[in-house]
């Protein structure tokens, strides 16, 4: 099997765009939630979300080209620009028959289906957008992004809810190993913070009410945590087999050695209302984890970090620890853990491209971000949560977890590149 190393980052996100922002941001414990502004909040139960910030497409793209674009077609486009440009690839001097594209979408272009159909009921069938379906397919992010770039290999789009991101990569992952691609342009991007979206999870009961005080609002594994806030963006990786990469000469992040991933098989999302569902979903759960280690072919005491779910509702947070600590044992009480999501909010098909992102530049860096809004312990969940400072750490294995509605459980294991 042929060995994958990660050779280029491109994060859209609330808390910053480009790696070197989002990796600032992060050690630092800036939260990027704030007060709805995509549209008029009144009369909703939750107004707050991780928007991004100062995003303008025409950066990344032709002004022309980013009007026949959904928004979460545009990210998924200047993603891959950023993680292209950062991992110094010349698109002159590879086959691209040999890059494929598999990207992570929950939703796809949903804010544009919002759009189009109030067009639809205000003025008729006549006024629909000629690309209206053409915007809102999900696919249409990888399909940008071949058309964009000029990449022809496989081209496709995984959507498993939550864990959408981290499928991608990990079948981005098997591609490159099997033989099939040389490169993969791979990773989630969501653009879901639009009326029916925040008013269907309104309805499900699982977003945070803390209205008041947004930036506080996502405190995963804390003990007054109410519910998890909607994010949006992308986070683009570039995979790369491992001769090609050192051939062309590239720097490295770090070496994907992992993949897990399976089904529930009945459990539509994560809140758990009695014992005998939650430790068939944390059974679920563990045996994601467990599959990535044996994938890797390590140890669970070898792993130094994990990069959770953490959405900051109850049951998830509490299933997932329950999972850690049936997966690690004894040792799961010296694995630094952190959950991103405290600042950037849950990016849902998005969040495990950023949250992988992430974890290699925890790698790379030495240090791990921290769970910010972490004040109350909560007995239940009672694991090193690398509460509110960021802390300096040598990694050499780390997993990265996602957990989608649907039981859709994926793991990816990263490894420090050594040669």
């Amino acid at each position: 099997m042929k060995r994958v190393v990660v050779t280029g980052l491109g994060p859209v996100t609330p808390i910053g765009i480009g790696k070197e922002n989002y990796w600032k941001s992060l050690i630092e414990g800036k939260s990027g939630i704030s007060c709805i502004t995509n549209f008029d909040v009144e009369g909703y139960e939750n107004k707050i979300a991780g928007e991004v910030k100062d995003f303008y497409p025409q950066d990344y793209m032709k002004k022309k080209e980013a009007r026949r674009m959904d928004r979460f077609s545009q990210f998924a486009v200047a993603g891959t620009q950023l993680a292209i440009d950062d991992s110094n690839l010349n698109l002159e001097k590879i086959d691209k028959e040999r890059v494929g594209i598999i990207l992570g979408s929950g939703v796809g272009g949903i804010g544009t289906a919002e759009l189009e159909h109030t067009r639809y009921l205000k003025k008729g069938n006549k006024r629909v957008r000629p690309l209206f379906i053409p915007m809102i397919i999900s696919n249409m992010g990888p399909g940008q992004i071949s058309m964009n770039f000029g990449f022809k290999g496989p081209s496709f789009t995984m959507t498993t809810a939550c864990a959408s991101g981290t499928h991608a990569i990990g079948e981005s992952f098997r591609m490159i190993q099997n033989g099939v691609c040389d490169i993969v342009v791979t990773g989630g991007s969501e653009a879901a913070i639009s009326p029916i979206s925040i008013a269907g999870l309104s309805s499900m009961g699982v977003l945070s009410k803390r209205n008041d005080e947004p930036i506080k609002a996502s405190r995963p594994f804390d003990k007054d945590r109410d519910g998890f806030v909607v994010g949006e963006g992308a986070g683009i990786l570039i995979l790369e087999e491992l001769g090609h990469a050192i051939k062309r000469g590239a720097h490295i992040y770090g070496e994907v050695v992992g993949y897990g991933t399976i089904s529930d098989s009945h459990y539509i999302n994560t809140d758990i209302r009695n014992n005998k569902d939650l430790d068939a979903k944390v059974d679920s759960v563990s045996k994601s984890m467990k599959i990535a280690l044996e994938d890797g072919k390590i140890d669970y005491k070898e792993i130094d970090y994990i990069n959770a779910h953490g959405t900051s509702t109850y049951s998830s947070d509490k299933l997932e620890t329950l999972a850690i600590k049936e997966v690690f044992k004894e040792y799961a009480n010296k694995i630094s853990i952190s959950s991103i999501k405290s600042m950037t909010g849950h990016l849902l098909g998005a969040s495990g491209g950023i949250e992988a992102i992430a974890t290699l530049l925890s790698i790379i860096k030495g240090m791990i971000p921290p769970t910010i809004n972490y004040e109350t312990s909560d007995p239940e969940c009672d694991l090193d949560y690398t509460p509110n400072k960021s802390v300096f750490k040598d990694i050499e294995y780390a997993l990265s977890n996602s957990f989608g509605f649907g039981g859709h459980n994926a793991t990816l294991l990263f490894k420090q590149f050594a040669g």
